[in-house]
């Protein structure tokens, strides 16, 4: 079988590999679809592992089952997720299943940019979901990207009433941005260079779409929030500038949500009197867990989130190269997806 190996974002290979066996409880799944995330082109975290195999947002069909597996059939379309909690840890029973260590230990074979892949019996349990007849393979890409907004939003903590400011209009950007929206946000606001995705944001039916390089981005946001500053600031991009904008731009009693890693040597210079007096919050969201995951599903099997406004590319799995290249270097793009 094919499978796209990672050495570096320029350097993508399209490699053959045996297809894997399953054991009891597993399943094999033949890859139709596949979404690239912006962290598989994040240097920092992906060239020190490498060669490695990307791919963490796959939807396919059900080849075979291993023993015991009752709830699948060969034939049936599925989302597979690629971690799972145990859900009786510590964490789990918090509601942390991004820190549970089942959670950081599962995960796909060889990754879900394969022609093939051995899903653990793990993730057969807990998070494999079947995909409705309605829901196509390319709109089915997004379950795991949106649980993770979902997650995000959770822990943003948005009321009904609040002003919201995103900065960054990519993928991840425009489905938190229509999340805060159906959470009750009076006003979506979204920031981002790049006047492709703020055109896009207003497409999606976002309120307002600021170029944060035209003119100071606090009076831009002041003018278009009756002076205020938005209740909840959610940084996408993982820059250090771009964080500290946010701690700058949310109003008292705020919260800011840093939605992306920056590297492990990168720190961030803030002032404790400053967040004290203020009472603004700071809180970061990892990945998703399979509450996340049911309910990124039903938001698009609803269409409450439409895909339409998130997938612009789509390559196969042959042209891998030239889609990694695309997400490393975004210009007029948001979502990506490999087809098979």
């Amino acid at each position: 079988m094919r499978v796209v190996e990672y050495h570096a974002n320029d350097d993508i290979r399209l490699v053959e590999q045996p297809v894997p066996e399953i054991g009891p409880g597993e399943l094999l799944v033949q890859m139709n679809a596949c979404g690239i995330c912006a962290s598989d082109v994040m240097e920092w975290y992906m060239q020190p592992r490498a060669p490695l195999y990307p791919g963490h947002e796959p939807v396919g069909t059900v080849v075979s089952v291993g023993k015991g597996v009752e709830q699948f059939a060969p034939g049936q379309r599925v989302f597979f997720h690629h971690h799972v909690p145990c859900m009786i840890c510590h964490f789990c029973q918090r509601g942390s299943f991004s820190q549970c260590v089942t959670f950081r230990r599962t995960r796909l074979y060889p990754g879900g940019l394969a022609e093939y892949v051995r899903v653990p019996a793990q993730n057969v349990q807990l998070d494999v979901l079947p995909l409705p007849d309605d829901l196509s393979f390319e709109t089915a890409t997004l379950i795991e990207p949106l649980a993770c907004c979902i997650r995000g939003i959770q822990r943003a903590n948005i009321q009904p009433g609040d002003r919201v400011l995103v900065l960054g209009a990519g993928s991840n950007g425009l489905m938190l941005a229509q999340l805060a929206r159906q959470r009750g946000a009076i006003r979506v606001m979204i920031a981002d260079p790049i006047a492709y995705r703020r055109e896009r944001a207003l497409e999606a039916g976002i309120d307002r779409a600021f170029d944060p390089q035209a003119q100071p981005q606090l009076d831009q946001v002041l003018a278009a929030n009756d002076g205020l500053k938005p209740d909840v600031v959610i940084v996408t991009p993982s820059h250090m500038s771009v964080m500290r904008q946010g701690v700058e731009l949310v109003g008292p009693g705020g919260t800011v949500l840093f939605f992306a890693p920056p590297p492990p040597t990168e720190e961030l210079t803030l002032t404790p009197n400053y967040l004290f007096f203020q009472e603004i919050t700071l809180r970061t969201s990892y990945s998703a867990g399979p509450y996340d995951t049911r309910q990124a599903l039903a938001l698009l099997q609803s269409g409450r989130i439409r895909p339409e406004t998130i997938i612009t590319h789509r390559f196969g799995l042959h042209d891998a190269a030239e889609a990694f290249r695309l997400v490393a270097r975004p210009g007029n793009a948001l979502k990506v997806v490999i087809h098979t």
